[in-house]
């Protein structure tokens, strides 16, 4: 598989279609390689006209690996859910700037961005960072990377499951 320097790394990627269709990005969630995108998915996006580039992100499959201190999943966690600083050797940002860095290395100027995961957190950043690059977003299986926002969405929410539940007309 062919790879490209981007953001200071060697990302690995794979491209279906043809380069000059319109392209989408696909972007994986945490510790999945780039083929945790279905070979026919991807096969049929490329059939309906579309270039698709799906690649590992740092850290993953062939992919650079980032060496630094290795931060428990679960210490991280339980930090940001107490609102510490969780010192990670790397974040969504820098994931988002080597998705830009890899779509500048392929000369895609515009793309769809499809995250899954943690990847429709990293798409969201890009998103939001770099509007004039991303013709749509699509983050399924994923939350804001804002913990607040995530707060507001679980307690209205709650709010509107209370409310529909008060709303029922009794069965006779």
């Amino acid at each position: 598989m062919p790879a490209v320097s981007a953001n200071g790394l060697t990302i690995e990627y794979e491209s279906l279609g043809d380069p000059s269709s319109p392209a989408i990005v696909l972007i994986m969630g945490l510790g999945m390689q780039l083929v945790g995108w279905p070979d026919d998915f991807c096969q049929r996006l490329a059939a309906e006209g579309y270039r698709v580039v799906r690649f590992d992100n740092r850290d993953c499959g062939l992919s650079s690996r980032i060496r630094a201190r290795w931060v428990s999943p679960l210490l991280a966690f339980t930090a940001a859910r107490l609102g510490l600083p969780v010192l990670a050797p790397y974040s969504l940002e820098d994931m988002a700037r080597d998705t830009l860095g890899l779509m500048d290395a392929l000369g895609i100027e515009k793309a769809h961005v499809v995250g899954a995961s943690m990847g429709g957190m990293i798409a969201q950043v890009l998103a939001a960072r770099f509007p004039n690059r991303v013709l749509s977003l699509t983050s399924m299986m994923s939350a804001s990377a804002d913990a607040r926002a995530r707060d507001r969405g679980r307690t209205r929410c709650r709010c509107s499951c209370a409310a529909r539940r008060r709303t029922r007309t009794p069965r006779r």
